[in-house]
């Protein structure tokens, strides 16, 4: 057990122009080198997890550097999908089209293939997830970490943003993507890291996917998804998977969003023993209090975002170490460790936040971690 208040992030990572543009040049379908691919993929993810151990990361992750997007990255693994899909719209925004245009016009909505699902899903090729595993173990092991993590879509959000032509109801869709994802999840878990789970769909899908439905509806949709979630997981040990989740990794009204109060029944079924979860950002951020009115399982652990994702503020290490404190005096600090709102290069090539910026956002993760534990722990400064 950790004697001070460790500290991670979402997972992804601002994205170097040379993967980049690698992953755009796949995206396309042109000829790419499969040598100079993985020594640019291998050497980036090299980079980002020695910067995590100077900035102060406890927890890393591999930025997912060979991944251009959480949740379409699947197509490279599954057979089922093709073509593209249309864009659903977050309901916020579509009450603000002014903003949401100018949004499109300055890079603000990333540009790429969104495969539908059009056929039997299975797994085809692991291979791409088993050259993740090793990259990041091997820079991991020369950063000097001895865990780390690594992002795996949960069924439910890659149903958000790639529909199914092929299935007759929702149900059967996540069904077949849970028992499609298991290996993944498993195949993370036994190479000894720990999986993450993402699954903005219990926050962002209720704007997104279900913003037809009312509150009552969303919540049994959510409840749906965190079953098939559950089962994909059934062979996985339970503290070995933490669970991301979040309302979308936007600068937006966000007025539309719902209440961590509202979710955190279905959240707190799912199996994983440690959740991620917006904490610093203007809508959420007096959620905090919520989990005093919650009976969280003794065995669960807290990871609350600390840093906005979505703004090139710094936060004062004074202010992180205020958000820790918050968290730890609810259900201790052994069980509380200081994380982030959402990753800072969701999308390869995007992200709202400065990839110099992102790093000092980090360091200021760390130095607030560590004044916190100061305090929590009392010792002198």
């Amino acid at each position: 057990m950790a004697d001070r208040i460790l500290t991670t992030h979402v997972g992804s990572l601002p994205r170097p122009k040379d993967v980049c543009d690698v992953l755009f040049a796949r995206e396309r379908g042109e000829p790419v080198d499969a040598a100079v691919a993985e020594a640019t993929i291998a050497a980036a993810t090299g980079d980002a997890l020695a910067r995590q151990r100077k900035t102060g990361i406890d927890v890393p992750s591999d930025g997912e550097m060979s991944k251009i997007s959480y949740a379409t990255y699947i197509k490279e693994r599954l057979s089922g999908f093709d073509g593209d899909s249309p864009r659903r719209v977050p309901g916020d925004l579509e009450s603000f089209a002014g903003y949401r245009e100018r949004l499109s016009r300055s890079g603000g909505t990333p540009t790429y293939r969104r495969p539908r699902c059009v056929g039997p899903i299975k797994v085809v090729n692991l291979q791409p997830l088993h050259d993740d595993i090793a990259r990041m173990k091997a820079a991991m092991k020369a950063a000097g970490y001895t865990q780390g993590f690594m992002n795996s879509a949960s069924p439910g959000v890659i149903a958000l943003f790639q529909p199914s032509d092929w299935h007759k109801t929702t149900e059967a869709y996540l069904r077949d993507l849970a028992e499609a994802m298991a290996a993944e999840y498993e195949a993370i878990v036994a190479s000894g890291l720990i999986l993450q789970i993402d699954a903005p769909d219990l926050g962002l899908g209720r704007h997104m996917m279900y913003k037809d439905l009312d509150e009552p509806g969303f919540l049994r949709e959510a409840a749906m998804h965190v079953e098939a979630l559950n089962h994909a997981l059934r062979n996985v040990p339970a503290d070995r998977v933490r669970m991301h989740v979040c309302w979308g990794n936007y600068e937006g009204p966000h007025h539309l969003d719902v209440a961590l109060k509202a979710i955190l029944p279905a959240v707190l079924k799912a199996k994983p023993r440690a959740l991620l979860f917006e904490g610093a950002n203007p809508r959420h951020a007096h959620e905090w209090s919520v989990w005093k009115e919650t009976r969280v399982p003794d065995d669960y652990v807290l990871i609350p975002g600390c840093l906005d994702s979505t703004t090139n503020f710094v936060e004062h290490p004074e202010l992180v170490a205020e958000r820790i404190e918050r968290y730890a005096g609810v259900v201790g600090r052994e069980r509380v460790i200081a994380g982030t709102d959402c990753g800072f290069g969701t999308f390869a090539g995007y992200g709202a936040v400065d990839a110099d910026i992102a790093w000092v956002k980090l360091a200021s993760l760390a130095e607030g971690a560590a004044i916190a534990s100061r305090r929590l722990w009392g010792r002198a400064a």
